[in-house]
């Protein structure tokens, strides 16, 4: 198995690290019945790639074996953020648009990786039209195959506002997880988000808030009916370019949605869950 190198995937600061861990715990709370998971957003750059990326890490290095698939097939954020190149000293290397177009099987576009017990089908092509890719048996079969071999099933999917795509692909999974960035994507696109996942039959597992900052509670409270959550502030954070933006340096605050830190029931509302997309975050987590 050819081995894909992802490069920027930096240690976390304490308080980034441990966020992302109760999203990981969380996660596994609601059970072995979400293995196929979409990792999605409403408008581009909300930080859903960063989310996917890092909990697929997490899950991995917690043991399980888990398999990222990029599904971006319009504009990979995955592939040019952790630098992700398309050939290696035996050649090219096949995506999921080869494997969806007929012209590379399953197993060649699987990647082990850097990170033990991660593995991947990454997007190496762009395509202006994957919808016609996307409908086709391919994709579902692909899924459900890997669905057998991995724990998790992780699929990072265009948002869900922009294309038809984010839905289409929904449709083929168990759960989502819907990342909203705070103080940013308006409350109707949000449950708009919502109604289409629930159209696709795809159950909401949760919700992550993401580039929380603290004076920004009352945006919290506006939201606490999507998700579950804990969170982290953030210092620095990138864009789907992938370039560097720097942000207000701000502490962070987390708050559990039940008592027993449990994650809520899929399909029920909550609080959402806090992250940041972020690299050097000033942190205050409690619970």
């Amino acid at each position: 198995m050819r081995v894909l190198t992802l490069k920027n995937m930096g240690t976390l600061p304490y308080g980034a690290e441990e966020a992302l861990n109760r999203l990981r715990v969380n996660f596994g709370f609601c059970g072995k019945d979400y293995k196929k998971v979409v990792i999605t957003s409403s408008t581009p750059d909300e930080g859903k790639s960063f989310v996917a990326a890092q909990l697929w890490r997490m899950l991995a290095e917690a043991g399980n074996k888990v398999i990222l698939v990029d599904a971006d097939l319009r504009k990979s954020v995955i592939r040019n953020r952790y630098e992700i190149s398309g050939e290696d000293e035996q050649g090219t290397r096949y995506g999921l648009a080869y494997y969806l177009a007929g012209q590379a099987e399953l197993e060649e576009t699987i990647y082990a990786t850097n990170i033990e017990n991660g593995f991947m089908v990454p997007t190496f092509q762009t395509v202006s039209n994957p919808a016609i890719l996307l409908q086709n048996d391919r994709f579902s079969v692909m899924l459900d195959q890997l669905a057998k071999v991995f724990d998790y099933v992780l699929v990072d999917t265009p948002p869900l506002s922009n294309v038809s795509d984010g839905e289409l692909i929904a449709s083929l999974c168990d759960g989502a997880l819907l990342v909203i960035r705070s103080g940013v994507t308006p409350r109707s696109l949000v449950a708009n988000s919502i109604k289409q996942l629930e159209h696709a039959n795809c159950k909401l597992m949760g919700t992550v808030l993401n580039r929380v900052q603290k004076e920004q509670s009352t945006y919290y409270t506006k939201y606490s009916k999507y998700g579950y959550g804990y969170g982290y502030g953030y210092g620095y954070g990138y864009g789907n370019d992938g370039e560097e933006k720097k942000l207000s340096r701000r502490k962070g605050h987390s708050s559990h949605g039940s008592k027993s830190g449990k994650a809520s029931k899929p399909g029920k509302a909550s609080k959402p869950a806090e992250t940041s997309e972020s690299e050097n975050p000033e942190t205050s987590a409690k619970e």
